[in-house]
């Protein structure tokens, strides 16, 4: 047999069409010609013919109801599509890719293929990237498999922060708290909790930052934790107009210990005038707290 992928893929084209001759499709020797003309080509570096094929390789196997190779095949044929940077079809394979894993009631690879096409568009499309960083963490969640999705809530909190989108990735980071929460992951939960009173005072929302705080110091193991110690003395710095006392508590061991974007964050504290702020908070409570 030849061994040009050129040959290959028009015999497969071949086989897959239906004639006076043949009156059925041979799904089974298309695919492995799909296949080796794939690797031909990519040994040739021809990656747009060695995409077409692997397209074509994933079509064989779904007719061959073979779901997990074909995604296996969609993924490949994923990674060209980067290397070529079409990124249309980045999401479009992986999402391919993503949905035969499901139809293997395989909710991990599932997820991992949007995780990589995420990823992968993270900078070129990054309102792309965090609907994608969404739908795989909600395959994980709905498949009780809530402490794989830590990485992703991350590095979906992370995009939104790039984009300037504060009030969506603090809410990312309290998802992570309460998976982790779910998972008995103590340290994750409180260092989530932490890091979206950090990403609040970044955006300079004392108000929504405090209420964060009261929320979930609500929670047994944060109120017990030096996560809940550090957001209470920058609270209370912040209250106080004490800019010395919030630049030296952004800067101890415990958020030190956090996510690089959040520490990032945290040494650019104070972002406003905590003098203003705390007239404000002043002003606030002599007019609304009744307690």
């Amino acid at each position: 047999m030849s061994s040009d992928p050129e040959k290959l893929m028009s015999k497969a084209d071949k086989m897959t069409k239906l004639t006076l001759t043949r009156w059925s499709a041979d799904w089974r020797g298309a695919t492995e010609l799909y296949e080796q003309a794939a690797n031909g080509f990519r040994a040739s570096s021809k990656y747009e013919k060695a995409k077409e094929a692997l397209e074509k390789a994933s079509k064989g196997q779904e007719m061959q109801a073979s779901p997990w190779d074909a995604a296996k095949h969609m993924e490949a044929a994923a990674a060209l599509a980067q290397k070529l940077s079409i990124w249309n079809e980045v999401a479009d394979f992986y999402r391919k890719a993503s949905e035969l894993y499901v139809e293997c009631a395989r909710a991990q690879p599932a997820s991992d293929a949007l995780g990589k096409a995420a990823r992968a568009l993270e900078d070129v499309k990054p309102e792309e990237a965090i609907q994608l960083y969404t739908d795989a963490c909600e395959l994980l969640e709905e498949d009780g498999r809530d402490q794989m999705a830590f990485d992703l809530y991350r590095a979906c909190a992370n995009v939104y922060i790039k984009l300037e989108k504060y009030t969506d990735a603090a809410t990312f980071f309290l998802r992570l708290g309460v998976a982790a929460d779910k998972c008995d992951a103590t340290n994750s939960q409180c260092k989530a909790y932490l890091s979206a009173i950090i990403i609040y005072l970044y955006a300079h929302d004392l108000t929504q930052a405090e209420k964060c705080y009261n929320d979930c110091s609500q929670i047994d193991a944060f109120l017990k934790s030096d996560q809940n110690r550090s957001a209470s003395r920058l609270l209370t710095a912040y209250n106080e107009g004490d800019v010395e006392e919030i630049k030296k508590v952004a800067s101890a061991s415990t958020i030190s210990n956090l996510d690089n974007v959040i520490i990032k964050l945290a040494r650019k504290l104070p972002t406003g005038d905590v003098t203003a702020v705390q007239m404000n908070t002043n002003d606030d409570l002599d007019e609304d707290d009744l307690t």
